[in-house]
């Protein structure tokens, strides 16, 4: 969630109901000093509630724009794969372009922008798969399980002691990061060093999805930018100022499991996206 942040992309959260998927990004945004908003996907959901709309005023007998919830710093977009494909495609533009186009005009959005979208998996009734080209707008995509047995009695113990998950502030989450901390960051990555070799390493982890026998549609340029992108920011906040395969390796999965696809044979077969992506940084050299 910080690298999204940190790298001006959007972050994709996928799991079952009741792993608190919403809850973490609520949690975030209460750690930001930004504005955050949040709209529940619904199957009546339609684009205007999402990006807003001209409103006649009766008074002036004029049409007056009423910003949608998408104008603000961190949208927490719930249960994305609820709603049908015209409304996700509402967020299109936002989340690449960062403005939105109501009757032919362009109204840029806030700064920062961020879309943390919640969806279960697609396997699930009464969703809707993200398509290609919305999925590629999220720069990361990340899995969240159901926690393991020691984890699961901390949190029921945690609720049997008091916790509000509608009460933040009561759980201790503060404010810790405003806008200028967030700006002096990405200044920051900007300057973290990646060598030639680590570059072609990138390139090559990316071109190996391309060719593997299970997979239909690889990771295209976009793909690879991103998991330079990535890396670079999880060198920063590890506190290097250079890039190492291992940098690549730690994000691969959570900036490529997206956008690749799978062959009809290979998901028939029980072939995950995560098991190709572990035997191709398996094979592919590393750089020295």
């Amino acid at each position: 969630m910080v690298i999204a942040l940190l790298c001006r992309g959007h972050v994709l959260l996928e799991g079952v109901p009741g792993v608190a998927k919403t809850l973490l990004i609520r949690a975030f945004g209460a750690g930001l000093e930004v504005d955050s908003k949040r709209v529940q996907f619904t199957p009546d959901l339609m684009p205007g509630d999402v990006t807003g709309s001209l409103v006649y005023d009766a008074r002036t007998a004029e049409f007056s724009f009423s910003p949608g919830p998408v104008f603000t710093n961190l949208l927490l977009a719930d249960e994305i794969n609820r709603t049908p494909p015209k409304t996700q495609s509402a967020l299109l533009e936002a989340m690449q372009e960062r403005q939105v186009s109501v009757e032919g005009k362009p109204r840029p959005l806030p700064e920062p922008f961020v879309v943390a979208a919640t969806q279960n998996p697609v396997e699930y009734e009464g969703t809707y798969p993200l398509p290609e080209a919305q999925l590629d707008r999220f720069l990361l995509k990340l899995t969240v399980t159901v926690p393991e047995r020691d984890d699961e009695i901390t949190i029921l113990q945690r609720h049997a002691d008091g916790f509000d998950p509608g009460d933040l502030a009561a759980a201790g989450v503060e404010q810790v990061a405003s806008p200028a901390d967030l700006t002096a960051g990405r200044a920051a990555i900007q300057s973290v060093r990646i060598s030639p070799e680590v570059i072609g390493y990138i390139v090559d982890v990316c071109q190996a999805t391309r060719s593997s026998p299970s997979v239909q549609l690889g990771v295209s340029p976009r793909g690879a930018t991103a998991l330079l992108t990535t890396a670079r920011a999880w060198a920063w906040l590890s506190g290097r100022e250079f890039v190492t395969p291992d940098d690549v390796k730690a994000l691969a999965g959570p900036t490529l499991r997206h956008r690749m696809a799978l062959r009809p044979e290979a998901e028939m077969e029980g072939v995950a996206t995560d098991s190709v992506l572990e035997s191709i940084l398996a094979t592919v050299p590393v750089p020295r």
